[in-house]
């Protein structure tokens, strides 16, 4: 069974292009790209080569750091700040350094455990959008001069394309809306696009986890399920630095690949960062009576234990070793011996508990969601190199009858290569809905029913005379609902206004609410249950040459106004529109 990339189509376009795809991790960034050249299948390349690296063949993956000087300057990032002169000259200088910034932009809706550690504070007078932003023209620049120095005529090659450049953002699964928003305004603050609509739309989203599915399926890791399609169910489980992504997909043809998912995605903060932090208050509490307590001592340590035994741990019978010193170093009281902190092998399983348990739980409900369909799962993501974290998750998952594997290629950097797998082959033609989603419309009012009774004082009349409460909630598409990418969801409405001036800045609300599968009849503004996906506005005042003015009850004059709102949920990033008809043509 060959890898996916023999079903690839060559590139339909009339022009030279480029593709990159920036993977901007928790703790670890890479970026992938393919040139495409009209008529001809595209190739995947990894950048390879990042400042600060150069003693290293081939690293795909930099860190996700960057220090700012005191005015507010990026002035080292990615391998160069872990580089000892620099971490030196940033003590010296009191730069501050960023890092973890991408759990910043998480949604309100997603709670961070971060066991009494908080994340750094920002440099002074930039947002969370401008720290991505920097990040993201570093690994651009990095990627230009990667490009320019590795390809034959790599300068004339950039001047070819450098004005159209296609770019893929990955996000975890449980990023919405708001997320990609702010990513594309980081995208416009790093330089990658003009702030222009021509500009924005060069940028396309894709969610780790079906960024994974295409990396998996590019490394012909889809060839046992491909070879007996029967239409059982598999899980890709994206476990990254920061979260784990778990998404749940069916093969439905084999030629061309066609996928599908089958359970809405998930998304848990349970990532190889929350077991460093844990790390780092166990030793804390541990050495709080040692020399070795001190907070320098503690960060070194528990960045040898991320480095070492984080990284080996498989067995929690065994005594583990966390090497931090020189054989000078000891103190018995607190089992360190030869510059080694001793440690059970129950406590360090203790550390990685909760994100284990976390994976299960999520797994879990995915396969209970997927009707039982889910046979195997395909471990992914620098977490899954974590022997204990994969031994565990077999053993967990064994009573369910879910076979757990993980690639033997680089997963590392799966969702970069992904990324551009899914731009180039996009295999996934349906996806399910994870929340429910409608629009706020006036109920008529019911003296007889209590809730109405309790909303009373909210009531207002329209100009043509019915009575009417506001915040009621109208459902548009259902949680749980297979979408395919084609499917538009309409709805059509009317309002009535009294002023057509009004009409030239009409905007509608979507709300998304995640309260579970019934449907609310009212819109509670204050609960986190609700949030608003996005406002979608018009300029309906052509409309007002052809409305028709009628007399309200009171005399007053008022237009009715008709129109529909259509919202495409089948794609990775939302699309919505409001139509309307105006002297016989739609608009």
């Amino acid at each position: 069974m060959k890898p996916a990339s023999g079903t690839r189509k060559p590139y339909a376009g009339s022009t030279r292009s480029l593709v990159l795809a920036l993977d901007v991790g928790t703790t670890f960034s890479g970026v992938s790209y393919a040139i495409l050249e009209p008529g001809e299948v595209p190739k995947i390349h990894g950048v390879t080569r990042f400042p600060g690296q150069e003693h290293v063949a081939g690293n795909s993956k930099i860190p996700s750091i960057m220090y700012y000087d005191e005015s507010g300057t990026m002035v080292a990032a990615g391998a160069e700040a872990e580089n000892a002169s620099i971490v030196a000259q940033a003590e010296d200088e009191g730069w501050i350094k960023a890092e973890l910034f991408k759990l910043r932009l998480r949604p309100k809706s997603m709670k961070l455990k971060m066991n009494g550690m908080r994340l750094a504070p920002l440099p002074v007078g930039k947002t969370a959008v401008d720290v991505f932003g920097d990040f993201l023209s570093y690994l651009f620049r990095c990627t230009r001069s990667f490009i320019i120095d590795t390809h034959a005529n790599g300068p004339a090659l950039w001047r070819a394309v450098e004005n159209d450049i296609q770019f893929v953002l990955s996000h975890p699964n449980g990023w919405e809306g708001a997320q990609q928003s702010k990513m594309r305004r980081a995208a416009v603050y790093g330089k990658l696009i003009p702030d222009t609509d021509e500009g924005k739309a060069r940028i396309r989203f894709v969610t780790e986890g079906e960024a994974s599915l295409h990396a998996c399926v590019l490394n012909g890791l889809a060839a046992d399920v491909l070879q007996n399609p029967s239409g059982h169910g598999f899980i890709v489980a994206d476990a990254g630095g920061g979260t784990l992504d778990i998404s749940s997909y069916a093969i439905r043809g084999t030629a061309p690949l066609v996928i599908e998912e089958i359970a809405p995605p998930d998304c848990v903060f349970a990532g190889s960062v929350f077991v460093s932090r844990r790390a780092r208050a166990f030793f804390e509490e541990k050495l709080k009576n040692s020399k070795y307590g001190t907070s320098d001592a503690l960060d070194h340590i528990t960045k040898r234990f991320d480095e070492t035994t984080k990284r080996l741990f498989r067995d929690s019978k065994e005594l583990q070793f966390v090497p931090f010193g020189s054989p000078l170093d000891k103190d018995l009281s607190v089992g360190i011996r030869g510059g080694q902190l001793k440690l059970t092998g129950a406590e360090v399983a203790a550390l990685f508990e909760p994100s284990i348990e976390a994976a299960v739980t999520s797994i879990k409900a995915q396969i209970d969601a997927s009707g039982g369909a889910v046979k195997s799962v395909w471990l992914v993501g620098g977490f899954a190199a974590s022997p204990w974290l994969f031994s565990q998750l077999q053993e967990r998952l064994a009573r369910y009858h879910v076979a757990v594997s993980r690639p033997d290629t680089q997963t590392s950097k799966a969702v970069a290569d992904g990324a551009i797998g899914f731009y180039c082959d996009h295999h996934v033609s349906a996806r399910i809905s994870k929340f429910m989603y409608g629009v706020e419309y006036l109920r008529e009012f019911d003296e007889k029913d209590e809730e109405h009774a309790a909303r009373k004082h909210r009531l207002f009349e329209m100009p043509s005379g019915p009575k009417l409460l506001p915040d009621a909630f109208d459902c548009i598409l259902a949680r749980g609902v297979r979408v395919k990418e084609s499917n538009v969801f309409s709805r059509k409405y009317c309002t009535e206004v009294t002023n057509l001036s009004t009409l030239s800045v009409f905007e509608v609300e979507i709300w998304c609410y995640r309260g579970g599968d019934t449907v609310p009849k009212w819109i509670h503004r204050s609960s986190e249950e609700f949030s608003t996906l996005c406002y979608v506005r018009a300029d309906l005042s052509p409309l007002a040459g052809s409305a028709q003015a009628k007399q309200g009850r009171n005399g007053k004059t008022y237009w009715t106004i008709v129109f529909s709102i259509e919202i495409h949920f089948g794609l990775t990033e939302f699309k919505a529109r409001i139509k309307w008809v105006d002297n016989g043509r739609t608009k």
